[in-house]
């Protein structure tokens, strides 16, 4: 008898098939999205997040580690309107898991339930790294974490009815802290609004327009073009009229620009977490936004 036990334990752990009453098991394209997951399926849930926020989610490689929690995954929480287009089909068709296919209810696209801005409709290489159907970097507005944070825990409870109680009464628990926390964030980042930025990408879009800054200038003269010494001669010129009062920078984000555009405008820089744990203050949700506010409060002295 044990015999056979252990046997079946090793068959299934080669096959990647779990016990039946093993976790439900989520592959999260960011960080952030990750750590949503945590918040609504607490221990009900096993969350693997695919990438840091010390990487750039556009360039990720969908390494065998990956392929393998994809094939075992039931349910992908992808950021979509195309951030990860350059690698995430190719892991969820590696996978072999027909369970996260998109369309499925298996896969589920965090862009798809908020109003995306900058959308074009039309986009090709000379314009850069662009997103024709909107900008993705959805997550640096609160108000859009609140309307995934309801789809989410819905999605949840479908997939795994034996525990949508449970999720149900999380999600109820994450909307209250979320929503005082909003009023809280709103009323601290009142002062900053209108207080002009320079960013590296367009990646702080949701955030700024949420606080009501505004951005006067991009590191990049493209969306993911590196800048020339000749391009960022210009910026220096065109700043100095401009007159914004501080440089963005993510944690991701090479710092070579950045420094070199502050050492000759004298503007002080402001690394932002942007992710969770891109500092290490920015531990979850609620820290990635307290400590985004404090940066920036305390640059605009």
């Amino acid at each position: 008898m044990i015999r056979k036990l252990i046997t079946l334990c090793a068959t299934c752990l080669l096959s990647g098939v779990m016990p039946a009453h093993a976790e439900f098991r989520i592959l999260a394209t960011s960080a952030d999205w990750g750590a949503l997951a945590t918040e609504l399926g607490g221990d009900k849930v096993n969350v693997y997040t695919a990438t840091s926020a010390l990487q750039d989610v556009h360039q990720v490689n969908a390494k065998p580690s990956l392929v393998a929690r994809a094939r075992t995954a039931d349910l992908v929480v992808a950021n979509g309107a195309d951030l990860e287009v350059g690698w995430l089909p190719v892991l969820l068709s590696e996978s072999g898991n027909p369970k996260i296919r998109p369309g499925t209810p298996g896969f589920f696209e965090a862009a798809a339930y908020v109003k995306l801005l900058d959308v074009s409709g039309t986009a090709d290489r000379s314009m850069g790294d662009v997103h024709p159907n909107g900008n993705p970097h959805i997550h640096l507005d609160p108000r859009n974490i609140a309307l995934v944070a309801k789809a989410l825990t819905a999605r949840l409870a479908a997939l795994d009815p034996a525990n949508a109680p449970y999720y149900q009464s999380r999600g109820t628990d994450f909307q209250a802290r979320w929503d005082q926390a909003i009023t809280r964030w709103t009323a601290q980042g009142a002062k900053l609004k209108g207080v002009p930025v320079v960013a590296i990408h367009s990646d702080q879009r949701y955030l700024l327009n949420w606080l009501g800054m505004a951005q006067v200038a991009t590191i990049e003269p493209k969306p993911g073009v590196p800048p020339s010494t000749g391009y960022l001669a210009g910026l220096v010129t065109r700043l100095t009229a401009d007159q914004p009062k501080m440089i963005l920078r993510n944690a991701y984000n090479d710092p070579k620009a950045a420094d070199w555009l502050a050492a000759k405008t004298g503007l002080p820089i402001v690394l932002l977490p942007f992710s969770v744990g891109g500092t290490p203050e920015a531990k979850d949700l609620h820290g990635l936004f307290d400590e985004t506010l404090k940066r920036l409060l305390a640059a605009d002295r």
